[in-house]
């Protein structure tokens, strides 16, 4: 069982299969970063300064005691933090989009096999030859 396993492990598609999960860690990191600390900023600009991920819709307020803790934390629907994700889904499959299509050009066309006469033209052909 353990030689089984062990050729499962050390086969090519587990290998490709970690280092995929790995980069796609690494890239998915990149794009958080992009989309926080740049795409997410220059887009707030645009729209007032609002960041997105403070955008909330309120639906009970936190109460807060005389001592000045919150009794009742606040109830809202965080539909800032959603956008992000969206926009961050987007980024990552852009990415991943470039990323196969340049792989892509780098793949040599397959081509067809030279195309000869068909079993039927070569019969043809030897029937007429017999028949000299």
């Amino acid at each position: 069982m353990f030689k089984e396993f062990k050729n499962f492990i050390l086969t090519g598609n587990v290998i490709d299969l970690a280092v995929a999960v790995i980069l796609g860690a690494a890239i998915g990191g990149v794009v958080n970063g992009f989309v926080s600390d740049i795409a997410m900023p220059f887009i707030g600009h645009f729209i007032g300064g609002a960041d997105f991920s403070n955008l909330k819709y309120v639906l009970d307020e936190a109460v807060i005691g005389s001592d000045g803790a919150v009794l009742t934390a606040e109830n809202a629907i965080k539909y800032g933090s959603w956008l992000n994700a969206i926009i961050k889904l987007v980024a990552v499959g852009f990415v991943l989009f470039l990323i196969v299509k340049a792989y892509n050009k780098t793949k040599k066309p397959v081509e067809a096999p030279p195309t000869g006469p068909t079993e039927i033209d070569l019969l043809t052909e030897i029937r007429d030859a017999l028949k000299k």
